[in-house]
């Protein structure tokens, strides 16, 4: 936590500081709005994915460059398809053809604002798509990872495209993506199965992981299956957990509102919180992964907007006993720097 805090968090603001710029000279109004909010509003979601440049070793300022541009890319497309006027598929198909890209290195850029009437970004799309691409080209062992990277990450693109089109749409499409990964992942619910491919966290420790020289394909294999469905899924659920009230006053899609009771949410998270501890643990650096693991839990349930919500006392102390010690540690330090914080502004 110590070099996270000096060295980690520092690196990623700088990098942040960069893409701010650039977003504040697009020329088009709504693009230059979404892309300045985006930074603005989701830097925790950098500094959170910066931490796993940890596993990179003397490579990690590559890695933040990679985690950082990726992750800009993430929440700028998702504010365009989330906040913006177009409903269209097709649309938010092309804009994520970006995310492809940028785990390609060989790809080419493509017109990503094709089907919509905004477009001149000033570069900035691309800008990040190529930040990322050079990253990857300059690595030795890439090609090990990279079937398994693309792999994550179209899940995360389907989805995407999957929740942001119209409201009657959004529901009959997750159904029916599900079915075809039914097999694979038949203990989720529908539901379920999306959250778990809306994280960029298994994306991240790959990259890393090859960033260090130490990646194999057996490694990258074992990654891929111990992220993904339940480190990632824990990840976004506990998202969509704090969010409830917010996402209902803005008639936006939220994955808990699915579960048919408190109790059973609570017995579900609790599920893949314990998934979760088996997946990781013969990973190398398994208290690394416990520390992220436990940190997510401790991290989000410390959050403010959890006062708000029906019987959460209960649900936290269920999360916080089923995670461990770690998950109370950050919980209590997140609570006090917060509080710290909005003393000092």
């Amino acid at each position: 936590m110590v070099r996270v805090y000096k060295q980690v968090f520092p690196y990623v603001h700088k990098q942040l500081s960069h893409w701010r710029k650039k977003a504040e000279a697009i020329p088009n109004q709504e693009l230059k709005d979404q892309a300045v909010a985006s930074i603005k509003l989701k830097t925790f979601h950098c500094e959170g994915g910066g931490i796993y440049s940890l596993l990179a070793k003397e490579n990690w300022r590559e890695a933040v460059q990679f985690i950082v541009a990726y992750q800009t890319i993430s929440d700028y497309l998702d504010n365009l398809c989330d906040r913006s006027t177009s409903m269209d598929p097709q649309d938010f198909r092309m804009l994520h053809h970006s995310m492809t890209d940028a785990l390609n290195p060989s790809n080419e850029l493509k017109d990503y604002y094709y089907y919509r009437e905004d477009k001149d970004d000033g570069g900035y799309l691309h800008s990040l798509v190529l930040t990322c691409q050079k990253v990857l080209r300059n690595v030795q062992d890439y090609p090990k990872v990279n079937a398994y990277t693309t792999q994550l990450g179209g899940l995360y693109n389907d989805l995407q495209v999957n929740k942001h089109v119209r409201v009657e749409e959004r529901i009959p499409r997750l159904k029916s993506w599900y079915e075809h990964y039914r097999k694979e992942c038949p203990h989720l619910e529908w539901y379920e199965f999306s959250a778990c491919t809306g994280s960029t966290l298994g994306i991240f420790c790959l990259v890393s992981y090859t960033l260090s020289g130490d990646m194999t394909e057996q490694l990258a294999e074992k990654v891929t299956s111990s992220y993904f469905p339940y480190m990632q899924g824990l990840h976004i659920l506990l998202d969509y957990y704090i969010d409830q009230e917010e996402d209902e006053k803005e008639g936006d899609l939220n994955f808990c509102a699915y579960y048919e009771h408190e109790e059973l949410m609570k017995e579900r998270f609790v599920y893949f919180v314990e998934q979760t501890n088996r997946s990781i643990k013969d990973l190398p650096h398994p208290s690394f992964h416990e520390m992220i693991h436990e940190g997510l839990v401790g991290l989000y349930l410390a959050d403010h907007k959890v006062k708000t919500l029906n019987q959460a006392k209960g649900f936290v102390k269920s999360l916080l006993r089923a995670s461990g010690r770690k998950a109370t540690f950050f919980y209590f330090n997140t609570k006090m720097y917060n509080k710290l914080r909005a003393i000092h502004s």
